[in-house]
């Protein structure tokens, strides 16, 4: 029988098949999670071990190390997880893809599934209909379980026979004669089906499928499930080529965890599938996997269990070493004067409400920068020098474009979350940030104008008194002060946020701008400046009164009273 064109396109139809329904699974699981999937993590990764058995969870439940792996590295840059948090949580979930092989060999291989999948899907499909996103949700789970099902057995009955075949991979036949090259070979040949595929438990059905029927043999397979070890790494890698350094530095983790395991197993690859052997025969009293292909899918998932199993248990008391390697590996381009996004430049993800919190995260981080522009006000201030003027005069302006750039990008960010399916506390937490990031862009106009003023003053002949320089930094001092409130609410849970301290502090910004002021108009009264001089100096306080102001937006808009009162004036 010939293989042809077509029964090659079944053959990747299948697999597709497959894919779709963990796919369509994985997702509805994430959505009925939804929020509380933050809570849980905060909850189980109090330390490695708990983070080791989240890891496993997650991705048992979801059946995907890599969504695992996505969802890990958006709870980093919402500032959830810390970094060695994270690399716990990664090396369970290598234990936890190993789910996958035991559901196809003890379910998929000796039951029909695929049988009930359509009356699965029967169940499923009312669910679709419901008004509540939550049933929606139950539904995706319930038709993904079977439609995966369905794609198995459609693999199982594409996947073609090589002795009945012999054409299909010939080029490979002289090579499968179990010598350390083969074994070499196929470990690559595992690593690029998983990059091409980018499922490392599809490909893993796919090398089931294959030793079931006895297309490779047991050495093979578990030399392929090693290069799918290798294989869903790079593909996190290549991912993370275009993300922020939190994703580079998780990937970079992977990488090394799995490499190491890969490079410890090959050296003693004979001797640990002679101790699979021995346990399936001697132990479970079974036929041996070299020479009964039907007992392989059994083996290779006590093989790609214990495996990972040891390889957590070699490198879990090196997870601090690990993250220092990969932070000295990956090193943050978010710091210094080349400011950029590091938290939301990773694509949306399927579950809005770590979008919300990786936008959040980004926003702490802008509000962070607006305050460095007020020390650059302060140095401007005391510069006397024409030359140090020049150098904070364009470095404020630097930040200012900077700032422009960044509410663009943000707000570009948040437009398309907000064309998800949000509930109504996150759309009104999403219009907070919207109002929040406007505030904070026009805080850093603000500085600007502060600083043009300044240049306009040291054009003429007298620079500021001591006096009126020492009010402007201390009204500054007080503004920072505000800052300082603002930041922390920013970087709190929203819902925890009081404004009683942001109120008494742009209550005294304005305390101090009346009584600058009320002395202000004394001193041109008696003479003591022109009046020129005088109105560029009660520019600068009204305007440093006005960025009190925007600070106190920030707090209302979080605690969502701006919103509200705008619903009340329209």
């Amino acid at each position: 029988m010939e293989y042809n064109f077509f029964d090659f396109l079944t053959l990747l139809g299948s697999l597709g098949f497959f894919i779709y329904g963990m796919k369509v699974m994985s997702e509805g699981i994430q959505k009925v999670a939804g929020g509380r999937m933050r809570d849980i993590l905060r909850a189980m990764t109090s330390h490695r071990w708990a983070g080791v058995f989240t890891g496993f969870l997650l991705t048992g439940l979801v059946q995907s190390s890599s969504a695992t792996t996505v969802m890990v590295v958006s709870f980093v840059n919402a500032g959830l997880l810390s970094l060695v948090e994270s690399i716990g949580v990664i090396m369970g979930a290598n234990i936890g893809t190993t789910i996958t092989s035991w559901i196809i060999s003890l379910v998929g291989f000796k039951m029909k599934i695929a049988a009930a999948a359509l009356p699965i899907i029967a169940v499923g499909t009312p669910l679709l209909f419901a008004s509540k996103a939550k049933l929606k949700s139950w539904a995706e789970v319930i038709i993904g379980f079977a439609l995966l099902f369905m794609g198995l057995e459609a693999l199982k009955d594409a996947v073609p026979d090589l002795k009945s075949n012999p054409e299909v991979l010939e080029f490979l036949a002289q090579y499968t004669n179990g010598n350390y090259f083969s074994i070499l070979l196929f470990v690559v040949i595992g690593t690029i089906l998983t990059v091409i595929v980018q499922s490392s438990s599809a490909t893993m059905a796919l090398t089931l499928v294959m030793a079931n029927q006895g297309w490779i043999s047991f050495d093979l397979a578990a030399a392929m499930v090693l290069g799918e070890n290798i294989g869903t790494t790079i593909t996190a890698n290549l991912a993370a080529m275009v993300a922020n350094v939190h994703a580079k530095r998780a990937a970079r983790a992977h990488f090394i965890f799995n490499i190491f395991g890969v490079i410890w197993m090959l050296c003693t690859f004979r001797g640990f599938l002679s101790g699979i052997e021995w346990f399936m025969v001697d132990v479970r009293g079974g036929t041996s996997p070299f020479n009964d292909p039907e007992s392989v899918p059994l083996a290779l998932s006590y093989f790609h269990t214990t495996f990972n199993l040891i390889n957590v248990l070699l490198l879990i008391g090196f997870v601090n070493k690990i993250a220092d390697l990969v932070t000295r590996m990956v090193k943050s381009k978010g710091d210094g004067e080349e400011f950029r996004l590091e938290y939301i430049s990773t694509p949306l993800l399927s579950t809005p409400e770590i979008s919300l919190e990786e936008a959040r995260k980004e926003i702490a981080k802008f509000a962070d920068l607006t305050k460095r522009m007020s020390g650059y006000a302060q140095n401007l201030l005391k510069k006397k020098k024409n030359k140090e003027r020049g150098k904070m005069m364009r470095k404020i302006k630097k930040y200012e474009e900077i700032t422009d750039r960044v509410e663009v990008e943000i707000a570009d960010y948040l437009s398309k979350l907000s064309t998800s399916n949000l509930s109504n506390e996150a759309s009104l937490r999403l219009r907070g940030m919207l109002s929040i990031i406007n505030d904070l862009e026009r805080i850093g106009d603000l500085f600007y104008q502060m600083s043009l003023t300044i240049e306009r003053k040291s054009d003429g002949k007298n620079w500021f008194s001591d006096g009126q320089i020492e009010n402007l930094a201390g009204m500054l001092e007080l503004v920072d002060e505000a800052f300082d409130i603002m930041i922390n609410n920013l970087n709190i849970d929203y819902s925890k946020v009081t404004l009683n301290q942001a109120i008494e502090k742009e209550a005294a910004i304005n305390k101090k701008r009346d009584k600058l002021r009320k002395k202000h108009l004394k001193n041109i009264e008696k003479g003591d400046y022109d009046v020129m001089s005088g109105i560029v100096y009660a520019d600068l306080y009204n305007l440093i009164e006005r960025v009190g102001d925007h600070i106190i937006n920030v707090s209302e808009a979080i605690t969502g009273e701006l919103a509200r009162d705008e619903e009340d004036e329209s």
